[in-house]
């Protein structure tokens, strides 16, 4: 009995391989499958014992399900001819689904919002007004406007600069070549280009200092307060939704009240509190960075702006006495409306 169980397992094998190799490829199958033995093929009794290893035509997978009615698809192990088949069906209904709910949540939303905004606009819907917050926000969009404008000016005042010095360097660098072409000019050039240089130097220096005033003006403009005016969009975004949910819940409060409406009723309560609760939170976080904003733009500019005063001073006003009395021994005229440090005095005694 033994010897005849083998040998049916063996001919249950061989046929499985005839079958496998002779019949259509289950990658690339297009027609339906049909049970019972291939043509040429003789029919075996299959024993108890070897169920285990018979495959029945209706449970292999087809390339595309929808030739078996399968909304799934499937993968198939064939380790071995006498292996088990091993099948794990796998959803894509439920990724689809997900999207299509998430699409049609943001629809809605959206919908409710663009209602809001027009219902305001038309005045027949009112607005929730802070208007201790709406106050800051106008008074930080509007330093930020003017904080802008200095770092445009800023960075002109440097640029034009940086091309003075390049001039006084380049003069100097003359004034040195002048030097060595006119011996009897020699030292005039030569003190002369001695000046240049230790301008130009200077002029350097007060680019630094320049460099460093636009750069902390640009990270406050472009980088603290955008963050900050970032999470006021937000805000004013999370406004119009509870404004929305809000005006949704009070119609529903005052139409009829039968059992379908009391469901409505109740669900847009609750989605009123949540829209609430996030509102609220948001407020709270613009209120907190508009503080710390306001303390930081003001220790910030501080440092900055007399960083900036010093070094203009110690760069115009070292040598200023100097100037105004080698301009008066030849009898240089300075331009109209520059008052120089005679007419100071002179305005000092008429006192």
């Amino acid at each position: 009995m033994a010897q005849n169980a083998l040998d049916d397992d063996r001919s249950l094998e061989r046929d499985l391989k005839e079958m496998l190799k002779d019949g259509p490829n289950m990658n690339d199958i297009s027609g339906p499958v049909h049970g019972g033995s291939m043509p040429g093929t003789e029919t075996h009794a299959v024993p108890h014992s070897s169920l285990s290893h018979a495959v029945p035509p209706s449970s292999i997978p087809l390339s595309n399900p929808e030739q078996n009615g399968a909304t799934s698809t499937s993968s198939v192990s064939l380790s071995s001819p006498g292996a088990s088949l091993r099948v794990t069906p796998t959803s894509p209904t439920g990724g689809a689904s997900s999207k299509l709910d998430s699409l049609k949540a943001w629809s809605i939303n959206t919908y409710k919002c663009t209602r809001q905004l027009i219902s305001e606009k038309l005045g027949r819907s009112t607005r929730t007004i802070d208007a201790e917050i709406e106050s800051q926000i106008e008074l930080l969009r509007d330093t930020q406007r003017r904080y802008i404008n200095i770092l445009r000016l800023a960075r002109a005042l440097t640029s034009h600069f940086q091309q003075v010095v390049q001039s006084q360097r380049a003069l100097g660098d003359a004034f040195a070549e002048m030097s060595q072409k006119s011996p009897e000019l020699q030292e005039e050039f030569a003190y002369n280009c001695e000046t240049q240089r230790v301008i130009s130097k200077n002029g350097e220096t007060l680019i630094g200092a320049l460099n460093f005033f636009t750069s902390s003006v640009n990270t406050l403009c472009n980088k603290t307060m955008d963050d900050t005016l970032q999470t006021i969009k937000l805000y004013e975004a999370t406004r119009v939704e509870y404004d929305a949910y809000r005006t949704d819940m009070e119609l529903l409060q005052t139409g009829p009240r039968d059992l379908s409406s009391q469901n409505k009723i109740e669900e847009s309560k609750r989605k009123f509190s949540a829209h609430k609760e996030k509102f609220e939170k948001l407020r709270s976080d613009v209120s907190i960075k508009l503080k710390f904003l306001d303390e930081n733009k003001v220790s910030v500019s501080q440092r900055n702006l007399f960083l900036l005063h010093k070094a203009i001073c110690e760069y115009t006003a070292t040598n200023h006495t100097q100037v105004d009395a080698i301009t008066r021994h030849f009898r240089v005229l300075p331009p109209s409306g520059v008052p120089t440090e005679s007419d100071a005095a002179s305005a000092e005694l008429g006192k």
